[in-house]
């Protein structure tokens, strides 16, 4: 009888620690997402204060509000802020559809910018210029459709019984390889008067961005970004494997192909904004698994991941560093290593997030 009842006390104690942790994860989930927003919110500030020349916030806050400010609002309002606004977006984008391409695939390699899908929007965008002498928006249209048909291509490819994961990243890592050398031979054959804006989408730059970008950027995220984290219980399901997400009651097929329809969406309007940034949908999410330690969903961490990437890789690029360089540039130099460690890594322990 007195085991009985201390087995009993034992299990009603179970409870309060099982809710004391929840409790404990919960903050430092909040804790962490906070941090991430500050370093943007940072970043940004930092885009706006300085460039070629140093402003006070308080004159920034000026600006901002409408008050006059002289040259400095022209310097802040119609050049620093569209950069900062357009990198913070792009980045979200990124980060966000990198993430769920990642989660849904179970592979930290089934990053976009990895298997094919920015490279598709990238030549898109290089043969509209070069090729047909587009411009503005058009260009921006033919890369969303490029991306968008690059995903269904790779797809195809892949399907053999279903689309398993490896099978799809190799057929993407090979599309990709395909795309990029069509890219170049484009790039050989552009007139001078284009050769400087289609090396745009080569790299990925924010070099001149418009406030007009940053619509469609929020759009894309409101749209797309909104249909992710709808479906964000059934993506957390979908990583433990497709049969026991099944098992859970998912309608495992509707599950994916909306899963990538908002991913690709919201990459390829990123990559139609500012070209390719190199390796900010593939670091996003990692980043952020480890910032949060694997605690939750991460989607939202991911793309405040990205926007910080973006944000300050521009900031270095074209303040801290002795010459002036596309972020794409940075964010390469930055995502390059870690990619070989992540291939080393996984050729030893497998494929996590």
């Amino acid at each position: 009888m007195d085991r009985a009842a201390q087995a009993g006390r034992r299990a009603v104690s179970v409870v309060p620690d099982i809710a004391g942790l929840r409790r404990r994860n919960g903050r430092k989930r909040h804790v962490a997402i906070a941090t991430l927003a500050c370093l943007v919110l940072l970043g940004t500030a930092l885009t706006l204060s300085i460039g070629q020349t140093v402003t006070t916030p308080l004159t920034v806050i000026a600006s901002l509000t409408g008050q006059e400010t002289g040259g400095e609002a022209f310097t802040i309002r119609v050049l620093r802020l569209p950069r900062a606004l357009v990198a913070a977006l792009a980045g979200m984008c990124f980060g966000m559809g990198g993430v769920a391409f990642q989660t849904l695939l179970r592979n930290p390699l089934a990053s976009p910018d990895i298997i094919g899908i920015s490279a598709g929007a990238s030549t898109a965008a290089v043969f509209c210029i070069v090729v047909l002498q587009l411009s503005g928006a058009a260009v921006s249209v033919a890369a969303v459709a490029a991306g968008l048909g690059v995903a269904l291509l790779i797809y195809l490819l892949a399907w053999k019984g279903g689309a398993a994961g490896a099978r799809l990243i190799l057929v993407g890592i090979g599309i990709a390889a395909m795309l990029q050398s069509f890219t170049a031979y484009l790039l050989t054959q552009a007139p001078s008067w284009s050769l400087q804006q289609a090396l745009r989408w080569m790299t990925g730059s924010v070099n001149g961005a418009q406030l007009d970008q940053a619509l469609p950027l929020a759009g894309a995220l409101l749209i797309f970004g909104g249909a992710l984290f709808a479906m964000g219980r059934d993506l957390e399901a979908l990583r433990m494997g497709e049969e026991m997400a099944a098992g859970l009651g998912v309608r495992t097929g509707l599950a994916r192909i909306t899963v990538t329809c908002a991913a690709v969406g919201l990459v390829a309007t990123a990559t139609a904004a500012t070209g390719p940034v190199a390796f900010v949908a593939f670091l996003a999410g990692p980043i952020a698994a480890r910032v949060l330690r694997r605690a939750g969903s991460l989607l939202m961490p991911s793309a405040l991941t990205g926007a910080a990437l973006v944000v300050v890789a521009d900031f270095v690029g074209q303040v801290v560093l002795p010459a002036r360089y596309p972020v794409g540039i940075v964010t390469g130099v930055l995502g390059a290593p870690y990619l070989l460690y992540l291939i080393v890594r996984d050729n030893r322990t497998g494929s996590a997030l």
